[in-house]
């Protein structure tokens, strides 16, 4: 019975899908007007490893997470770069995708853009006209938020208090534009910059943010989610005002369960990462000085999604020796099946679902990843110990190494296994170690012989030279 804990709610619900073995699942994308930072990285990464479990648990999940590809910070960074902001949009969105690779995100089910959604978006926003939700002002269109019953729910704020931040974030032209300090806009005109406009009713212009959101999710995944995430900052203004604009025009409850993950931290105040900030780190930068993108990944999703990341060259380094000590474990007794018998060790394979059980238990407790991990330590000193063990059962050691990658698999962690060496590799070495025989580095010829050794390559020094063999 899995357990999620929703925003809108503040208590951990069980979880049961709208449609049996099925869930629909949408998550906010990045604008994409530079190198996304370990923030946007964190988030993409907690839900990914979400999206993963549900997959280990069986079921079918329908992921769909958005590009915002035109904005007003897009605009701005366009005209700074002298490029249009498709030109910027299709730059940076390459750039997601080569930097998300080695992180082994998995791609979405849809990727949808905003701009290839601007009838659906203009339709949209017809109707919320026509029902009386949203008024044109001067070729601005803006949603009534109080006109809309329980808003600001999801926000868990004092209605006065969100009115007077929001007054007070306006510029004076803005102001005297809306009817209410709390109204957000769904379109925005395009006021003569003319950077990037579409036709509409109320003239040329582009959508606003939030608007786009509501019409991707509904368009792909229906008008009633299973779930809606992404960073907490997220809860409120957007995804508060896709809840208004979306059951507005549906009529319908729009999500089931609102999930956010928590922020990256940087220094030692625990300053929050962000671009307005100026602290923060592009992830296109940081891969560039990681030996091991995997090291990243598992850091970022063994920790519980909702809880701040404290990020620091000492966390990082912690989790490298995590990993380190999981694959060496996992090697171990992969070497082991080279001599392995035919047959099971029962006692072993029940230690495995016992562990299994409690992994699956953390997870169903709202994805609590440092429990879970722990019974993968827990497998992994298993399989040291079996690896000990004078006799090892095939069958029995091929069902711990499995488990050991099916679980680090929810976390998006692979590359467990010990890669065979190429015949040219292996020729290096041996030519290395025939050298530092010949000038008697005996320590470094015994290194090299064992290394060879731990991968299933044996030496014979003969008189006619060294042979290999695996």
């Amino acid at each position: 019975m899995i357990k999620v804990f929703n925003t809108l709610t503040l208590d951990k619900e069980i979880f049961e899908p709208l449609h049996e073995n099925i869930i629909n699942m949408y998550v906010c994308g990045p604008t994409v007007y530079n190198y996304i930072h370990i923030g946007n990285a964190r988030s993409a990464i907690a839900f990914d490893t979400i999206r993963r479990y549900f997959e280990y648990r069986g079921y079918d999940v329908n992921y769909v997470s958005n590009f915002t590809d035109v904005d007003d910070k897009m605009i701005k960074q366009a005209a700074a770069d002298g490029i249009t902001v498709p030109e910027l949009a299709d730059k940076y969105i390459a750039a997601f995708n080569e930097d998300t690779l080695p992180l082994n995100i998995k791609p979405a089910t849809v990727r949808p853009r905003a701009t290839e959604h601007i009838p659906e978006i203009i339709d949209f926003v017809q109707d919320l006209v026509k029902k009386g939700y949203a008024y044109e002002s001067e070729g601005d269109v803006y949603f009534r938020a109080k006109k809309f019953k329980g808003y600001g729910i999801l926000a868990h704020q004092d209605l006065a208090e969100m009115e007077s931040n929001a007054a007070g974030r306006l510029d004076d032209d803005e102001l005297a534009r809306k009817e209410d300090p709390m109204d957000f806009a769904v379109w925005k005109g395009a006021n003569g910059d003319g950077a990037i406009a579409w036709d509409s009713p109320w003239g040329a212009g582009r959508p606003g943010w939030h608007i786009e959101c509501s019409v991707m999710s509904t368009k792909y995944l229906g008008n009633h989610l299973d779930i809606h995430g992404g960073g907490i900052d997220l809860a409120f203004p957007h995804h508060t005002n896709e809840i208004a604009q979306t059951e507005a025009h549906t009529g319908e409850k729009f999500v089931e369960k609102w999930l956010h993950n928590g922020f990256v931290t940087v220094g030692d105040d625990n300053e929050k990462m962000s671009k307005s900030l100026g602290n923060f780190t592009t992830l296109h930068d940081m891969l560039a000085d990681i030996d091991d993108p995997m090291t990243l990944r598992f850091f970022l999703s063994t920790t519980h999604y909702r809880r701040p990341i404290a990020y620091s060259q000492k966390n990082l380094d912690l989790a490298a020796r995590n990993l380190e000590r999981i694959r060496t474990g996992y090697r171990n007794l992969q070497f082991r099946l080279k001599d392995a018998k035919v047959g099971n060790d029962l006692d072993v394979e029940a230690s495995i679902d016992t562990i299994v059980s409690a992994y699956n238990l953390a997870m169903e407790d709202d994805f609590n990843a440092q429990n879970a991990v722990a019974e993968i330590y827990k497998l992994v000193e298993l399989a040291n110990v079996y690896s000990q063990e004078t006799a090892v059962a095939k069958a029995t050691a091929e069902q711990l190494l499995q488990t050991i990658a099916d679980l680090m698999m929810v976390f998006g962690v692979d590359g467990l296994a010990q890669e065979e060496l190429l015949d040219a590799q292996i020729d290096a070495l041996i030519e290395e170690r025939n050298l530092a025989r010949a000038n008697k580095e005996f320590a470094r010829s015994d290194q090299i012989r064992d290394e060879l050794a731990e991968q299933g390559i044996l030496l014979d020094d003969t008189a006619q030279g060294t042979r290999w063999h695996r």
